[in-house]
C-alpha cells in the first residue's frame, strides 16, 4: 500500500493514534500535516517524521472554524492540495450522567463532532474539484456499543458514524470516499487516564478495570495497538476504488463483531 505523494491532514497528530497514522503515511510515501492544539508538540512530531517536504505542523483547535480553515489552507498551500483527511482529535471525560457537568458534555461533543464537521467542510473544497479524496473518521467500538460513565463519548462516536455515512453519499459524485475506523481500547495516555477514573467511579480495582471493563469482551485480552489502527488507516487512504465507502471497520480484538 503506497500513497505516492498524496497529502493527508491529520488532526490530533502530535501524539497517540494520530501520530502513529502520520508516521505510517509518511513511510508509505505520503506527505502529512500534523494539526494539533499543541503547536510545539506538533512541530516536534513533524520534525521527527521528516523534513518540510514530508511533514509540516499547523496549530489547530478543531472547534474553531477560523483555525480549521486557515490550517487546512496552510497545508494545501505547502503541499498543493489535500487528498486525505484523518479526523482523529478527541478527548475522553467519564462521569455518571447525574454528575456529568453540562460544560464537559458540550466540550467533548464539540471536539469530536464539530471538529469532524469543520475539518470535512474545509478539506472537501480541495477534494471535490480534483475529483478524488478520502475522508477517514476516528470512531470507536463505542460507535456501536455503550459503556457506563461514557454518555458524551458514546453519543459523539455514534454521531461520527452518521456524519461519515452522509459524506459517503454526498462525496460519491466527486469520487470522495468516507469511512470510519472503530478501535477498541488502545493504550494511549487518553486510556491510561481513564483507568483510575473508572476504578473510582465503579468502585473496583484498576486491574479489574483493565481486565474486565476494557478487555473483558476481547477474544484474547489484548489492547489494540496504534500500529493496528495505522495499518487500517493506510488501507482506507490508499484504496483504489469507491467499493469501500460508508463503512465502519472495527479494530478491537473481537470485542465488537459486525
Amino acid at each position: 500500500m503506497e500513497l505516492n505523494g498524496k497529502v493527508a491532514l491529520i488532526t490530533g497528530a502530535a501524539s497517540g493514534i494520530g501520530h502513529g497514522v502520520a508516521q505510517r503515511f509518511a513511510n508509505a510515501g505520503g506527505r502529512v500535516c500534523i494539526a494539533d492544539l499543541n503547536i510545539d508538540a506538533a512541530k516536534s512530531a513533524a520534525e521527527q517524521i521528516g523534513g518540510d517536504d514530508v511533514a509540516i505542523a499547523v496549530a489547530m483547535d478543531v472547534t474553531n472554524e477560523e483555525q480549521v480553515r486557515s490550517g487546512v489552507d496552510a497545508a494545501a498551500k505547502a503541499f498543493g492540495t489535500i487528498d486525505i483527511l484523518v479526523s482523529n482529535a478527541g478527548i475522553q471525560i467519564v462521569h455518571p450522567i447525574e454528575e456529568f457537568p453540562f460544560e464537559e458534555w458540550k466540550k467533548l461533543l464539540s471536539i469530536h463532532l464539530d471538529g469532524a464537521f469543520l475539518t470535512t467542510k474545509s478539506c472537501v473544497k480541495y477534494m471535490y474539484p480534483q475529483k478524488s479524496g478520502a475522508l477517514i473518521y476516528m470512531g470507536s467500538v463505542h460507535s456501536h456499543e455503550a459503556s457506563p460513565l461514557k454518555s458524551a463519548y458514546v453519543a459523539a462516536k455514534h454521531g461520527i458514524l452518521g456524519l461519515a455515512r452522509v459524506m459517503a453519499k454526498e462525496g460519491a459524485k466527486h469520487n470522495v470516499r468516507a469511512n470510519t475506523i472503530c478501535p477498541g481500547f488502545v493504550r494511549t495516555p487518553l486510556v491510561e487516564k481513564q483507568i483510575p477514573q473508572q476504578a473510582h467511579d465503579l468502585g473496583i480495582t484498576e486491574q479489574r478495570v483493565v481486565e474486565d471493563v476494557m478487555l473483558g469482551e476481547t477474544v484474547d485480552k489484548q489492547f489494540t495497538m496504534i500500529s493496528d489502527v495505522a495499518e487500517v488507516a493506510l488501507m482506507l487512504a490508499s484504496f483504489q476504488t469507491n467499493a469501500l465507502t460508508g463503512e465502519s471497520i472495527v479494530v478491537s480484538h473481537g470485542w465488537f463483531m459486525n
